[in-house]
């Protein structure tokens, strides 16, 4: 097969990577919050009912901001039920994932939470704007982060948290352009809402960084006059606007699923591009960021077609709900759109894995059994210990391949990190599912000697899986060949392969 090649150059970068981009995502879904990352009772548990198994693997995962509550949960939720004494709080129907909320786990437990990850766990809390407000959101506001003296933050410590939560980055909202969001919006409705809900929460904190919802994918009818119009509204009072997206492979095509990426720069980018056409019409010489706060492979089919069999009267407890086991061929894919936040570094300032434990997630729980790692979590986490620094620019210059979705496709898709001390991480994907895939890189002006670790995930059968029975069936393992001499790398790319070359 043909070389891929390309030059790395301190001269030529994206820009600085936000620590925010490896954040992840906890909403009251299926098993994420319980018997996931709370199980009073588990061997693990702490004096808090967290898991402490669980605790251990997110720290090692080394997730960032963390978005919480929803979802589409959120836009069914009060906040008043998850405060106070949990024996006290009621019992709710989510209509979002038709079960039963107990709310045991609530907001000052998710504190608590990320206390426990550690300093770099941020919180980052969505308000609920499909069935409330304004007033419930200055009200949620002044509970979690007033220090005291007023009803509701004197409330708080009542409850006994003294400390106010100090909670800077909010949502406003979730998906409010999906029709199956509880309260759907128009744009106007929503731009609407928004803009005076953010102007009311910089009135209590001129500080605080608020993110305004995108469309839920680029494929809804709206998706960009969503935005502009959204955007037009709330422009000077957000920070951030908001993409989602999941991919699956469809009726088998295998080549166009590992291109996902290709579809995740496509949305970014026109996004931005939207961004700044509304700026510019505005004149406004402030600059909208973007928060990818969901994002994963998800086989949302499975899931469609399991919700139609639902009866309507059962309203269970924390079911098992979207728990996709993720095969080699998922965490390829996986990494690439991983690649794919790293390359939009300039622009793409949060990101939200969608979601922690169980639901879609990195990491598998059993109750009362063990926790252990899925295939994603390996990408995630070589990332977020390794892609910090400043983003330079690739320019590939790669073998193709056709696919039916993104048409002719390059098989290689990398970016590089360069970290405070100067040493580079590479991170490549090769797509070919068949072939191996040589690799040059011109390594100019970087003072860069030696090849301190090039690890991959990949596997004989791209349908391996860590499963209960067999945990670690698959684990990134060492390549040993890859050489750096006279400033050039060589490697070869394993078929299917998730890439990480560290250079000193």
């Amino acid at each position: 097969m043909r070389t891929a090649r390309f030059t790395l150059d301190p001269a030529f970068t994206v820009g600085p990577v936000d620590p925010r981009l490896f954040g992840s995502f906890v909403e009251h879904l299926g098993r994420c919050v319980y018997t996931g990352i709370h199980e009073p009772g588990h061997p693990s548990a702490d004096a808090d009912g967290l898991r402490t198994d669980v605790l251990d693997l997110v720290r090692e995962l080394g997730v960032t901001a963390i978005r919480y509550p929803g979802g589409n949960f959120v836009s069914g939720f009060k906040w008043e039920d998850s405060v106070g004494p949990a024996e006290d709080r009621p019992r709710r129907l989510d209509l979002a994932w038709h079960s039963t909320e107990t709310n045991r786990f609530g907001l000052s437990e998710y504190l608590s939470f990320l206390r426990k990850i550690g300093p770099q766990a941020e919180p980052m809390l969505a308000v609920n704007l499909g069935t409330r407000g304004v007033t419930e959101a200055l009200e949620l506001q002044e509970y979690a982060n007033h220090p005291a003296g007023t009803a509701l933050s004197d409330l708080r410590v009542a409850h006994g948290d003294k400390d106010p939560f100090g909670i800077r980055l909010w949502c406003l909202g979730n998906e409010m352009d999906g029709p199956w969001q509880t309260g759907h919006k128009t744009a106007e409705e929503y731009g609407r809402l928004a803009a005076e809900t953010a102007r009311a929460m910089r009135q209590q904190d001129p500080g605080v960084e608020l993110v305004a919802c995108g469309s839920s994918g680029q494929s809804m009818p709206t998706f960009a006059a969503w935005e502009a119009t959204v955007l037009t509204e709330t422009y000077d009072l957000v920070d951030h606007i908001s993409l989602h997206a999941y991919y699956e492979p469809h009726d088998g095509d295998l080549d166009s699923f590992l291109a996902s990426a290709v579809d995740m720069e496509s949305f970014i980018e026109n996004v931005v591009a939207t961004c700044d056409h509304v700026g510019a019409k505005l004149k406004s010489k402030k600059r909208i960021n973007l928060s990818f706060d969901e994002w994963n492979v998800w086989y949302m089919t499975r899931w469609q077609e399991r919700a139609t069999t639902f009866a309507q009267d059962d309203w269970p407890e924390a079911p098992r709900l979207l728990e996709d086991n993720y095969s080699v061929t998922d965490a390829v894919v996986f990494g690439s759109l991983l690649i794919a936040l790293l390359r939009h570094a300039d622009r793409v300032k949060v990101a939200c894995l969608a979601q922690l434990v169980n639901v879609i997630a990195p990491i598998l729980t059993e109750p009362g059994g063990p926790a252990w790692r899925q295939t994603t979590f390996f990408p995630f986490a070589q990332a977020s210990r390794h892609g910090r620094g400043e983003v330079l620019d690739v320019r590939v210059d790669s073998p193709t391949y056709e696919t039916a979705r993104y048409g002719t496709t390059d098989l290689l898709h990398a970016t590089a990190v360069r970290a405070d001390d100067g040493t580079v991480t590479v991170f490549a994907v090769n797509r070919s599912r068949t072939e191996p895939l040589p690799l040059e890189i011109a390594l100019g002006g970087l003072g860069l000697t030696s090849v301190v670790e090039h690890t991959a995930l990949a596997d004989a059968d791209p349908d391996a899986r860590n499963t209960l029975a067999e945990p670690e069936r698959v684990t990134p393992h060492t390549v040993g060949d890859t050489t750096l001499t006279d400033g050039a790398l060589e490697a070869v790319l394993e078929p299917l392969s998730w890439n990480v070359i560290r250079l000193a």
